[in-house]
């Protein structure tokens, strides 16, 4: 009799349990007012710079194609991580560094992504540990300290027909991408495990080679993003890169002790879209991708 009761008690508070397992994504999409998309066991929310007007070498960029703050939370309610990227202009770096830190979060890397854009971008990397809800809620307080648009955006409208770059890279690298706002992305996860404070890492929290392309004329495109590699990849991608003329913009980390070390290679070039695609899909083969 007791065993049965043990049992029954054990079957009644397993729904309970489970849940306090799982992140409640309407808390986080409270705070941060708006929703995310749900990846295996990763939250991501995208705030795109869309009050930004950027330009490199005479192109505008698109918020897609490297202008997308995000954050990606994982764990529990109770025990979350989140981690992410977050577009500044120069004047914001400072408050918004230190609203996270007064917030207990971790600051990881501040970098460019690009060269000689107009006006100038850094990016910040940051991690944080703690209930999702109270670190959605200082996510949000401290992109307040920038101009992030923070309501709740449109979709963009639905693009029809995608132009004929979209294909023409698809085959040129053999897999099918994404599509939206005027960009073509590619997310190409690594081979092997990528742990950073005991989590095992996904794409979706920034771990696998992100490649974004757009039009940039007729019959040209730009292209930008990073590859993510391990220290014995990263001069053969460089020299590969250069030898097809894209540029290799920015080397550095963008986590503290993510294992095995990776280093985040940042590149643009604007061409014809067959040598631009030819190009990275070269640099691709020295990588080890899934």
């Amino acid at each position: 009799m007791k065993l049965r009761i043990l049992i029954g008690s054990i079957l009644l508070s397993l729904p309970v349990m489970l849940a306090a397992q799982r992140l409640d994504t309407a808390k986080i999409d409270q705070a941060l007012g708006r929703p995310g998309q749900k990846t295996g066991d990763v939250y991501r929310l995208g705030f795109p710079r869309t009050d930004l007007h950027v330009s490199v070498a005479g192109v505008e960029v698109r918020p897609g194609l490297a202008l997308g703050s995000w954050a990606a939370f994982s764990g529990s309610d109770n025990d979350a991580a989140v981690m992410g990227d977050l577009v500044l202009l120069e004047h914001e770096v400072t408050p918004v560094m230190k609203k996270l830190r007064s917030a207990g979060f971790d600051i990881t890397a501040i970098h460019n992504h690009v060269l000689n854009e107009t006006p100038r971008i850094i990016y910040m990397h940051y991690l944080g540990h703690g209930k999702s809800a109270e670190l959605a809620k200082s996510l949000r307080a401290a992109l307040a300290e920038s101009n992030t648009p923070l309501d709740e955006q449109a979709p963009p409208a639905p693009s029809g027909e995608p132009p004929a770059f979209v294909k023409a890279v698809e085959e040129t690298l053999g897999t099918k991408g994404r599509f939206a706002g005027g960009v073509l992305s590619f997310g190409i996860a690594r081979s092997g495990a990528i742990t950073d404070h005991g989590m095992t890492l996904t794409g979706a929290q920034g771990v696998g080679e992100a490649i974004n392309f757009q039009e940039a004329g007729p019959g040209k495109v730009a292209t930008t993003g990073d590859f993510v590699l391990t220290a014995e990849e990263v001069n053969a991608a460089i020299s590969t890169l250069q030898a097809h003329d894209i540029q290799v913009t920015a080397l550095h980390s963008h986590m503290l002790t993510e294992q095995p070390r990776l280093f985040f290679m940042h590149f643009w070039s604007v061409g014809s879209t067959e040598s631009v695609a030819a190009g990275i899909k070269a640099a691709l083969s020295h990588v080890a991708v899934k």
